[in-house]
């Protein structure tokens, strides 16, 4: 495997941004509703974003300032007027009305107007929220670090949640928020973004609570095959007990004839259908 190492002085601003947006992806992206002092309304999305807690709820995002001339955002000169600020998430049904309210209107230019959004009054805070989004998280702002005074230096907005709306639409029957009928979008480099439903979501099984054995307890034959990629092994490392002779005796029952080569094709096939303890029991009753 060949790896490109590069320096961080040897990368211009424009390849090294380049370079973070399509590493750091698929990001989550901050519709970020705010307010000057005298009212008025800018909403802009804002790709360097995320959740940091839960008790105080915070999330954090950054405006951050411009690399080719070094201003700064009107989003973050209104939260340093009025700091309070509305993160609407972004569904697939508004992705393209949130690209155009990216673009850099003059301070005044209202963007709900421009991306024909909907603003409704929040509740705790002075900015409008996104209607159209189908979670908005009316946010005080507890602090903001700028990280710098150069061109592509964050502003690190660090916000407190004060108050979630969300579409019922999107609940299912516990109340909690179903993955599919949200249909968040996630910011990849260039142009590109994702879709969070379908094909392009999959599970894994978490080992919070279990005590794995781990890809270094697997049999070195099934640990070093060069037929077998890090994900199958890490699911087979995910399970909690190596098979017993029982078990074994069963498997080899169960699939008699079974020479090494057709032994890693049938497990890889239950390992795509997380029967990762069946997998194993195939591999070492084959091998």
């Amino acid at each position: 495997m060949k790896i490109k190492s590069i320096s961080m002085e040897q990368l211009a601003m424009p390849q090294l941004h380049r370079i973070l947006l399509g590493a750091i992806a698929p990001r989550p992206i901050a519709f970020a509703s705010t307010v000057d002092k005298n009212g008025i309304v800018n909403l802009s999305p804002f790709s360097f974003f995320n959740a940091f807690g839960v008790n105080p709820t915070t999330l954090i995002f950054s405006p951050s300032r411009r690399g080719r001339d070094n201003t700064v955002k009107h989003t973050y000169e209104n939260i340093k007027e009025i700091p309070e600020v509305v993160i609407n998430v972004v569904s697939f049904d508004i992705v393209e009305q949130m690209s155009l309210a990216s673009a850099e209107y003059p301070k005044g230019v209202d963007e709900f107007l421009k991306a024909g959004l909907t603003p409704i009054a929040s509740e705790k805070i002075r900015p409008p929220r996104v209607l159209e989004s189908p979670v908005q998280f009316e946010c005080r702002v507890r602090e903001v670090i700028e990280t710098g005074d150069k061109g592509g230096a964050a502003n690190l907005i660090i916000c407190e949640v004060l108050q979630i709306h969300l579409h019922e639409n999107i609940l299912d029957a516990n109340g909690e928020i179903n993955n599919e009928k949200i249909n968040l979008v996630g910011r990849l480099g260039g142009d590109l973004y994702c879709h969070t439903t379908g094909s392009a979501a999959f599970s894994i099984q978490k080992p919070i609570g279990k005590n794995c054995i781990g890809i270094d307890q697997l049999p070195e034959n099934i640990r070093f095959s060069k037929s077998l990629t890090g994900n199958e092994l890490g699911k087979m490392g995910n399970l909690e007990n190596l098979p017993q002779p029982a078990e074994l005796k069963a498997i080899q029952i169960k699939y008699p004839s079974l020479d090494a080569e057709m032994a890693v094709n049938r497990a890889k096939k239950l390992l795509t259908e997380n029967q990762s303890f069946e997998a194993l029991c195939l591999l070492m009753a084959a091998y």
